[in-house]
């Protein structure tokens, strides 16, 4: 049996090849931003909360255009929507770029830019994703979203790190410029994509794909659906109850030390544990119970993150002038678990998605599957930073509480999950049923 990752699709397919690489590189540049943009709003505000809202300005938007884009992929060339987003997410990043080199400091605009960028990524996202089960055999699904999944955690390794390090060396704007460099090669995959029409309904007196009342179709279909839908519901457990992002500069200001470098290594070391799974991906292709591998992986992100919390605990507020290495260390081998965890449940839950949606149903189902893959992150931010404010009058340790409590119930929801809806954990990879 192959243990390392499967590279067939790269070989078979040269637009999926051509696609991986580019947002690869727009992956990359993305992360810097994503983590410039935190720590200039922290900077700027000294809140937690404030860095929190970050999510809040994302969901909104996320929401809307991540429903109704899917009726639009659905419904229109796959390759020009999603040209059309990659564009108006990269006029997003020239607006946060502008606004550094401006010296602007303007909390309202970074809020701005990041809902734009957020609206824009919704359609983007599932249009790109919706591509690909055109590109290449089902029987390679597994092994094209591993690779997928590889350049978004390689991403998030490098991304935060480097990212962190570049705002404390040269400042805010060289981060979000070299994102605008790097989305280019986004732009180019997309724009040389083949033309990719969504396929006629399997079913000839379905009505043709028209706006909202389409969303709504696709909603109806997913909630008789419950393979698909507990792939929704396992995700939103993990993101919403156990994700600590907004809490990483508070971390590594007040407790562990090391400030904006810290902060990117939290971030990073999650990626690292995705990294080392999707290396060793090879034999996902030959697993048939992936609702069962999905339920224990959400498990194993929930634990990942209260034994963070426990670390947390452990060290409490300490405001260090120096780096507490062995709670670093200890906080990495946590969250680098989780990080494991998390990748191979986002392969699974995609890999089910693509094999049991109808194509032309695909856009709308995808268009959802962004919205809870993102949105769920982007709430669980708000939740976190929130509940830091709401704990910080009762514990002496916030932060560690907040990730403790966070990682408990994600684990107790996963459990709960698995009772109601049993069959997931049956669910067979050779019958795709949703």
């Amino acid at each position: 049996m192959a243990i390392l990752a499967d590279i067939t699709p790269l070989r078979q397919s040269v637009p999926f090849r051509r696609l991986w690489w580019g947002q690869g590189l727009a992956a990359i540049g993305g992360q810097f931003t994503q983590m410039a943009v935190s720590l200039e709003v922290y900077a700027l505000t000294k809140s937690t909360f404030m860095v929190g809202l970050l999510g809040f300005c994302a969901l909104v938007p996320l929401i809307i255009m991540g429903l109704y884009g899917g009726s639009l992929i659905d419904k229109y060339d796959r390759r020009i929507v999603a040209l059309i987003a990659s564009v108006v997410m990269w006029g997003a990043t020239i607006g946060l770029a502008i606004e550094a080199w401006a010296h602007l400091d303007n909390v309202w605009i970074l809020y701005l830019m990041v809902a734009i960028q957020s609206g824009a990524s919704a359609v983007n996202m599932p249009a790109r994703t919706a591509v690909i089960p055109r590109l290449i055999d089902r029987s390679l699904l597994p092994a094209a979203n591993a690779l997928n999944s590889a350049t978004w955690t390689i991403a998030l390794m490098l991304g935060p790190v480097v990212g962190s390090m570049l705002v404390a060396a040269f400042g805010y704007k060289w981060a979000y410029t070299i994102d605008v460099v790097t989305f280019t090669a986004s732009l180019y995959a997309v724009y040389r994509l083949p033309s990719v029409r969504p396929l006629p309904s399997e079913n000839p007196d379905d009505e043709p794909v028209r706006g909202w009342r389409s969303v709504a179709d696709g909603f109806v279909f997913l909630a008789t659906r419950p393979n698909l839908r507990m792939t929704f519901f396992m995700d939103l457990a993990a993101m919403i109850l156990a994700q600590p992002v907004a809490l990483y500069p508070a971390i590594a200001m007040t407790m562990i030390g090391g400030g904006e470098t810290t902060a990117g290594w939290l971030s990073a070391f999650v990626a690292i544990g995705s990294v080392l799974a999707l290396v060793f991906s090879g034999p996902l292709g030959k697993i048939r119970r992936q609702g069962l591998v999905v339920a224990i992986m959400v498990t194993g992100w929930g634990l990942g993150i209260l034994g963070f919390g426990v670390v947390l605990m452990l060290v409490g507020v300490t405001n260090p002038d120096h780096v507490i290495w062995w709670a670093l260390i200890a906080s990495g081998v946590c969250l680098a678990f989780a990080g494991a965890c998390d990748s191979v449940s986002s392969v699974f839950r995609n890999v089910i998605l693509q094999s049991a949606t109808p194509d032309n149903l695909r856009g709308r189902l995808q268009g959802i599957f962004t919205v809870t893959v993102a949105g769920g992150p982007n709430l669980g931010r708000v939740v976190s930073g929130s509940l830091v404010r709401g704990l910080s009058g009762i514990s002496a340790v916030p932060l560690g509480l907040t990730a403790l409590a966070g990682g408990g119930l994600c684990m107790i929801a996963a459990g709960v999950l698995t009772r109601v809806t049993p069959g997931f954990i049956k669910y067979d990879a050779n019958n795709p049923v949703p």
